[in-house]
């Protein structure tokens, strides 16, 4: 991490990618500060997935280590939207074209070949399949897909909307107030969602659900979302008073 901080250029790419984003598309941000929310998101799904004993794709078919796995979705998380630096539109494409010299840039200085290739390849397949209808080939590809949709919190939803438009993805978008990842009961892994409004409910949906169902965690991680005045735990199983959505999983 402490390469990717002072990569000058990755920071202008960044602050390009708002441009084009923010500045000229009036959508939400994908600058820094939502490479930061991904890249602790990608890391605590897979310490959380590690720790439940579930084995990395890079592990499985090439025989590198956990650490190795682990820095690949933080790798992957802080590349795969530089490519708004370019178009907003088809963007994960772009993406690729500016992460491939740059993943080696960083990379070169701790691995030799042919695991430098490995790598490189895996953060490219990541970068990739981040995109909702792209499928995911690796359990690696999975996290990060994931963790790029749990950049919702308070309106920060990664459904692109107009600014000071009033519609359902706005509205949605400002009802989620929390989002955390803890270890999960049924599955190794709980996304567990804060709502202000039912209408937060079209956020979970619209983006988590479809990210997660063509993503290699889908069978990984559970997900609940509820009222700020709904129940946790073991009095959640409680159900809601008639035509109240207080418990949503997915």
């Amino acid at each position: 991490m402490n390469a990717v901080n002072a990569d000058e250029e990755l920071a202008q790419l960044y602050r390009c990618a708002n441009v084009n984003a923010v500045d000229r598309g009036g959508m939400n941000d994908h600058g820094e500060v939502h490479i930061q929310i991904v890249a602790n998101a990608a890391l605590r799904l897979m310490r959380l997935l590690l720790e439940a004993g579930v084995t990395p794709s890079v592990v499985a078919n090439y025989g590198l280590d956990n650490l190795d796995a682990e820095l690949i979705v933080v790798l992957s998380a802080c590349l795969h939207d530089i490519g708004i630096a370019i178009h907003r539109h088809d963007h994960e494409r772009h993406s690729l074209i500016l992460a491939y010299p740059k993943a080696r840039q960083l990379l070169a200085p701790h691995y030799a070949e042919p695991t430098l290739t490995i790598i490189t390849s895996e953060v490219l397949h990541c970068i990739s399949a981040h995109r909702s209808d792209v499928g995911c080939l690796t359990i690696e590809a999975g996290v990060v897909k994931v963790a790029d949709a749990l950049d919702m919190t308070e309106g920060r939803s990664r459904i692109p909307f107009e600014a000071g438009q009033v519609n359902i993805h706005s509205v949605s978008a400002m009802a989620v107030k929390a989002v955390s990842i803890e270890k999960g009961e049924a599955r190794p892994v709980r996304i567990d969602v804060l709502l202000n409004s039912t209408a937060g409910v079209f956020q979970v949906d619209e983006l988590l659900r479809r990210k997660l169902q063509n993503s290699t965690l889908a069978p990984l991680v559970e997900v609940v979302a509820r009222l700020e005045d709904a129940p946790s735990g073991a009095e959640a199983a409680e159900p809601p008073g008639p035509g109240f959505v207080q418990i949503y999983r997915l």
